[in-house]
């Protein structure tokens, strides 16, 4: 077949280089993409603890701030200028900041994070910033500004925050390669911390989740990757047959808490007899028991296998410098509040300006008004001698100002109005210069002591919204449940041994032992083959059984086992513990040598009554063989593990072998 050429005459190499280039720019697009992922979307910002979507979203509720309550949906659509993406994510990143109850003050059904219902569509509720969020969120002097994505407009890198934000509403996202979770903490004790950390001293940070509940955070890491803390429900014993849980643990919702609980009894893992809801402001669900039923055990169940007890991992990750960090709640709060002594710092040395501008200007304003210099400019016939004529008139008195007098002073003061002149009164002149510079003294004092300013700043916020903000989670050790210990043994296991099946369904077969639905079954067959599985209505656990229990970790049982090594080899015998297993694993305990059986099988509760157990082996007749039976005692071997070969009891035909008699017992060797 000829070859087809696609090139045509001088455009080839042309073509060739913008394929490569083409080819280049795509093997960028995955990383590109990654970095939008963290940077944009998915990890919050150090300096103001937001994602760029909550930023926008404060942002234009700042815009829109007037006193009154916003359509959410008007605030959705003044939140398009600057965030590229569509209005649900906007909608759903509002709903979320809203149920913090911390910046935005909400009014209609937002939903409930206690039942997880949804909020209502953006067009039926309403927010507005809190005095919280306009007092430590915003100021256009100190806020750092860059171009909206289509340059129209400007919005704020980071919010100048003066308050812990991010440890205090906790976040969570996933981005490509990369995940954050840092949980939320009390808002009094997060203010007190970052006064202990701007005086240098010690503190100690627990997450506290507005769902209340009971947490062990003794392995919380400091919110770093590897740490672990356990949240329980508060489950109470109001009556002998009623638990009532009344708080739930963080991320779990009463609905779902109740279908886990159903599901719990119907897999026979605890055992109760109904679940009501009667959550509304607060949770509240009421577990009815059976007769019989300990609530104490039920309640330990609950923990044990639902999730009236949830297991948190956290990850702190923040965008700083333009990158990725891992970095502890202690180390974030830190920079937190030495962010905030800045931003103090920067807001004082602005006020500090502005009160020496309008004292200088006052100031300026007696001069001229008082020592008549605006008569001066009446014959003056350009502008240029009108502002020569006032620099003239106040050259003698320029020692008793600050700084020097500019043109743009000079213009000031020609825009005074007659009225004002006629008007003045040197007095209140005065006493308006007088408080300039008790308020600039004021403000220089704080800058010298700009530590104590901050600690006052950090109290004046808990004095003024530290009320109904105390902790709701409480603090506390606990043991993990053992699910055998608590689970509610209440079926039979039966065995069929004819068919090879097990399970707590074959109600006419050979009951085994009492067992719970989440137990595992060992059983050991005629072949010497074990298998440890779980239990079930019905499973195949082996022809020929020697043995079927419910398998417990806590029993170190001793095993005892005689077997044939093939269809004529020679017989062993070994004494073993099971040791660790995989279910529904096959383990073969003999050599595996095809056609092996098992002729003696026993299990103890220890090494002593195995050591103790003495069998007899009955050997079939041969020529010139004068003994048929031998003693054989267990204690000879000693105690190995399952894969042991065992060790030679006859090479001869073995008929059968049995348990010796009791001692004073008549026994009869052949």
């Amino acid at each position: 077949m000829d070859e087809l050429d696609f090139t045509a005459g001088d455009d080839t190499d042309e073509d060739t280089h913008e394929h490569q280039n083409l080819g280049g720019m795509y093997a960028d697009y995955f990383l590109d993409y990654a970095s939008y992922v963290i940077m944009e979307r998915a990890v919050p910002h150090l300096g103001d603890g937001l994602k760029p979507v909550q930023r926008r979203i404060l942002h234009s509720m700042r815009e829109l701030e007037d006193g009154r309550y916003n359509k959410v949906a008007n605030v959705v659509g003044n939140t398009m200028k600057y965030h590229p993406h569509g209005d649900t994510s906007i909608g759903d990143a509002m709903v979320q900041l809203g149920q913090k109850e911390l910046l935005i003050d909400t009014q209609g059904n937002w939903g409930n994070i206690l039942t997880g219902d949804k909020a209502a569509a953006p067009r039926y509720i309403e927010a507005r910033l809190t005095p919280l969020a306009l007092e430590v969120a915003f100021n256009p002097k100190t806020t750092k500004w860059s171009r909206s994505y289509d340059g129209r407009n400007k919005e704020p890198v980071t919010l100048p925050l003066k308050f812990p934000l991010l440890l205090a509403q906790g976040v969570e996202g996933i981005a490509v390669g990369l995940a954050c979770k840092m949980l939320p903490h009390n808002f009094i004790e997060l203010l007190e911390a970052s006064i202990e950390a701007l005086r240098n001293k010690p503190f100690d940070l627990q997450p506290d989740f507005a769902t209340g509940g009971i947490m062990d955070a003794s392995n919380y890491n400091d919110g770093l990757r590897g740490g672990k803390l356990r949240v329980r429900a508060k489950v109470e014993i109001e009556k002998k047959r009623i638990l009532r849980i009344t708080e739930v643990p963080y991320g779990v919702t009463t609905g779902s808490l109740m279908d886990n609980i159903v599901a719990a009894n119907e897999k026979g893992k605890i055992k109760i007899s109904k679940v009501v809801d009667n959550t509304a402001a607060k949770a509240d669900i009421l577990v009815h028991l059976p007769a019989g039923a300990d609530p104490e055990m039920t309640r330990d169940s609950l923990y044990a296998f639902t999730d009236c007890e949830v297991s948190i991992s956290p990850n702190a990750c923040v965008i700083h410098d333009g990158k990725p960090r891992f970095m502890g709640v202690s180390e974030i709060l830190k920079h937190g509040a030495k962010q905030t002594k800045h931003l103090l710092k920067m807001e004082l040395e602005i006020r500090l300006g502005e009160l020496q501008e309008k004292w200088h200007f006052s100031s300026l304003e007696k001069i001229f008004i008082e020592n008549r210099i605006y008569r001066d400019i009446e014959e003056c016939e350009t502008w240029e001698a009108v502002i020569a004529a006032i620099d003239k008139g106040l050259k003698p008195f320029t020692k008793r100002l600050k700084r020097e007098v500019t043109e743009e002073d000079i213009v000031r003061l020609t825009e005074i109005k007659i009225k004002r002149i006629s008007k003045f009164d040197s007095f209140k002149a005065d006493e308006i210069i007088s408080k300039l510079e008790g308020e600039i003294e004021e403000v220089e004092k704080d800058l010298r002591n700009l530590t104590r300013y901050a600690v006052a700043y950090y109290k004046n916020l808990i004095k003024k919204y530290g009320k109904g903000r105390e902790r709701k989670t409480i603090i506390d050790q606990f043991d993990v449940v053992d699910r055998v210990q608590v689970v509610a043994a209440t079926e039979n296991l039966y065995v069929n041994r004819k068919d090879g099946f097990a399970g707590w369904g074959l109600k006419k077969d050979d009951i085994v032992e009492k067992c719970s639905r989440i137990d595992d079954v060992i059983t050991f067959d005629g072949e010497g083959k074990m298998r440890v599985t779980r239990v079930a209505d019905k499973a195949f656990v082996g022809k020929r059984i020697q043995h079927i229990a419910i398998l417990r970790k806590d029993e170190e049982k001793v095993y005892s086992m005689i077997y044939r090594d093939g269809r004529q080899g020679a017989v062993y015998a070994k004494r073993f513990k099971v040791g660790g297993v995989t279910r529904d694993k096959e383990y073969d305990l003999t050599k595996g040598t095809k056609g092996t059986r098992v002729l003696y099988f026993a299990v103890h509760d220890n090494d002593e009554q195995s050591a103790e157990n003495t069998v007899v082996v009955h050997l079939k007749p041969v020529p010139r063989l004068r003994s048929l039976s031998r003693l054989f005692g267990f204690g000879e071997l000693g105690l190995k593990g399952r894969a042991v070969k065992g060790n030679l009891v006859t090479k001869h035909a073995v008929d059968r072998v049995v348990r010796a008699p009791k001692e004073g017992a008549d026994l009869e060797l052949e």
